[in-house]
Parts: structure tokens; sequence; C-alpha cells
């Protein structure tokens, strides 16, 4: 059973940190170029962060499996712009703890945490390459609403 359990502010900004920096990897492993991935990271941080810290909106969660750390999720709620809609950020599953069934019962958890919080919907983004998360939203149930698709040509 996964318990979410909210991080400190020391853990969310430590987790912020890697996140950013496995993200740029993310967008450069998807054929964005460093200016690119830079200038994606630079916008999506003035969206989200007040300051150093998340907007209020945003809740930083350590997955817990018998009182263990087993991985970090990150949601935010639409808000007043889509009320109801929530979206994940990032989950982050352990090294030691994947393929064990933690990203499917987190992400189960973290529907039941919506649910509470009056969401009704959540959405989230998958790069193309990464086809252990695509397998594993679908099989959730999540739809796929749009693909994007580049040809980098020299």
């Amino acid at each position: 059973m996964i318990q979410l359990v909210t991080l400190t502010s020391a853990q969310t900004a430590q987790f912020l940190s890697a996140t950013w920096t496995d993200y740029r990897e993310s967008l450069l492993g998807a054929g964005f170029s460093e200016v690119e991935a830079d200038l994606n990271i630079e916008r999506n941080k003035l969206q989200i962060l007040d300051g150093e810290m998340p907007k209020p909106n945003h809740h930083f969660l350590d997955a817990q499996h018998e009182d263990v750390s087993v991985g970090t999720l990150w949601l935010a709620s639409r808000g007043d712009e889509s009320p109801g809609q929530w979206f994940v950020y990032d989950i982050a599953i352990r090294a030691d703890f994947r393929g064990q069934g933690f990203g499917r019962a987190t992400m189960q958890v973290a529907e039941n945490y919506v649910v509470v919080r009056e969401g009704t919907s959540i959405a989230l983004n998958v790069f193309g390459p990464n086809t252990v998360a695509r397998s594993l939203y679908e099989s959730l149930g999540y739809e796929i609403q749009n693909i994007g698709m580049k040809k980098v040509l020299a």
C-alpha cells in the first residue's frame, strides 16, 4: 500500500533541482536543441514557481511503502483556469523499486488524492521514447490527447 506524504521545503527544493536536470535530458533526448531545452525550462519555471518555491497549487509528495520512500510524485491542480483538472508533472520511482508495481500503485493513490480534493481528471505528458511509462499510463486508462512529432533534417 502506498501512502503519500507531503515533502518538506528542503526536500521539495532538492527534488526540483534533480527534476530540472532530468527534464532537460529528456528534452534533449526528444530532439530539442540545448537552447530550446533551456528556454522550455525557464518558461516552465515562470509558470510553476513563485520565486524559488512552487506556487501553492503544486503538491510534492513522497510515495511511501511500509514507511520507506519508493519515489516522489508532483501533482498540481489547474485551479481557476480549469476547475477540477489536475496534472502530473512528474512521478519518479527510485531505481531500486522499479518494476515492482510501485509506479502503478502511486498513480492509483494519486487518483484518490485528486478525487478527495474535488478533482475530476488528471492529465500528464510523456515523451514518446518512454515506452514503459506510456504502457503504464495506457493500462491505467489514460488516453492520448495529442502527439507531437519532429524530424531532424541536418
